[in-house]
């Protein structure tokens, strides 16, 4: 059985003097109402996507709309181009979005996006961390 290696990508880290720091990662658990992340959103703060990506075929309902980062927005973006050119040259066929939530927010702290061809052991995941 082969499986591809997962990604795992994050907010990109900060280079400091003397290495490489972590980014400091907001904390979205106060964010508990769509008013909230709305109010977030008209700030610039975070923005609204789909869970499911429209460009593989996700619905524009709104128990498909997720808020992020528009950093994390950006790195999502370079998963769903690696996910088209998989669905393109036939590699993958299927695909889960899960979002891990933390207490109470809306914010997802965590988007795992899962793709295979059907009747193959093979997979493809991103794990992106949000906060």
């Amino acid at each position: 059985m082969s499986i591809l290696p997962s990604l795992f990508l994050a907010i990109p880290a900060v280079v400091m003097a003397g290495g490489l720091a972590p980014a400091k990662r907001p904390d979205f658990s106060a964010v508990t109402s769509v008013a909230a992340a709305r109010k977030l959103v008209a700030d610039g703060y975070l923005v609204e996507s789909l869970a499911f990506p429209a460009e593989l075929g996700g619905p524009p309902d709104k128990e498909n709309i997720i808020y992020l980062p528009p950093a994390v927005v950006t790195t999502r973006a370079l998963v769903i181009g690696t996910l088209k050119r998989m669905s393109r040259d036939g590699s993958i066929d299927r695909m889960k979005v899960e979002p891990d939530y933390r207490g109470d927010s809306i914010v997802p702290a965590r988007l795992r996006m899962t793709a295979w061809r059907s009747g193959e052991k093979t997979k493809f995941e991103a794990v992106i961390e949000v906060w």
